[in-house]
């Protein structure tokens, strides 16, 4: 989606989405922004939504990262502040890091890959182990686990249609092309951590978390002493704004993995305040 504002400011905002998301959960921010003269681009990446999902795609960052720098010239834009939110969040970094010199700033809502996984002792998963859990997907387990992580243990009625978003996909004929890919995506964030490379930005970065997020890929798979150490994320931003130049850190103490659902007033009002400067 190219949304554009009948009198621009000047200034193009790229929304990157999670990957439990698509690009219509940032309906909201959408309009926000173009309320205040942005132009927004949200795109849904390769892979997920409404994009293709290739069989013989090789899932990476760096590959997103260049679809996305494509997509951009297409349209004709040079430079763009990038929002990206959880796995968006890790593939903003990649695009800051490979093309520094078309992002103005980037904000980063939740990343994931602040932390190394498998180096912390989560078990590896093939990807047909993977996809045989991503064959049991159902409304009720993507509720149960987007309540305790996404929203800090706090449902409500208005969170049904993002469950119904992503449940939807799982059902009919389509779903095992669903399930293949984001089997792929899940070893792509498993194997591709960003955590090494985030003293090498060199872009204006905030960093949004929600402080009662303990999103952490695999967790389930590692033994309890493993499990109990993963996604801190009070200390995983601190850690991280430490090791970024020239960032900031806004934190949500009340909230969990996605505060722009979850509080959509507050995280739009620090948003324009991370833009403003």
């Amino acid at each position: 989606m190219d949304i554009r504002s009948k009198t621009p400011n000047g200034r193009t905002v790229v929304l990157l989405h999670g990957k439990n998301f698509c690009a219509a959960t940032w309906v909201n921010t959408v309009n926000v922004l173009v309320a205040q003269n942005f132009r927004v681009v949200v795109p849904d990446q390769i892979g997920f939504c409404k994009s293709d999902k290739p069989d013989n795609y090789q899932f990476s960052f760096q590959e997103l990262a260049r679809n996305t720098h494509d997509l951009l010239a297409h349209l004709g834009i040079d430079r763009a502040v990038l929002v990206g939110h959880s796995t968006g969040g890790m593939l903003a970094i990649r695009y800051g890091l490979m093309y520094p010199a078309s992002v103005e700033q980037l904000v980063l809502v939740d990343p994931i890959g602040l932390e190394d996984w498998k180096a912390l002792g989560v078990p590896s998963l093939s990807v047909n182990d993977w996809y045989a859990r991503e064959q049991k997907t159902t409304d009720a387990s993507i509720r149960a686990y987007e309540t305790q992580v996404y929203y800090a243990g706090v449902w409500q009625p208005a969170y049904e249609q993002w469950v119904q978003m992503l449940a939807g996909m799982y059902r009919g004929p389509g779903r095992d092309i669903v399930a293949w890919s984001s089997a792929r995506l899940y070893d792509m964030i498993y194997t591709q951590p960003v955590v090494y490379e985030l003293g090498h930005l060199r872009v204006p970065t905030v960093l949004m978390v929600g402080d009662k997020d303990t999103t952490a890929i695999g967790r389930d798979a590692a033994p309890p002493q493993v499990r109990a150490t993963l996604g801190h994320y009070p200390v995983l931003a601190k850690n991280a704004v430490a090791a970024i130049p020239d960032s900031k850190l806004v934190e949500f103490p009340d909230l969990g993995h996605s505060p722009q659902l979850q509080d959509p007033k507050r995280f739009h009002a620090a948003l324009l305040n991370a833009l403003a400067h």
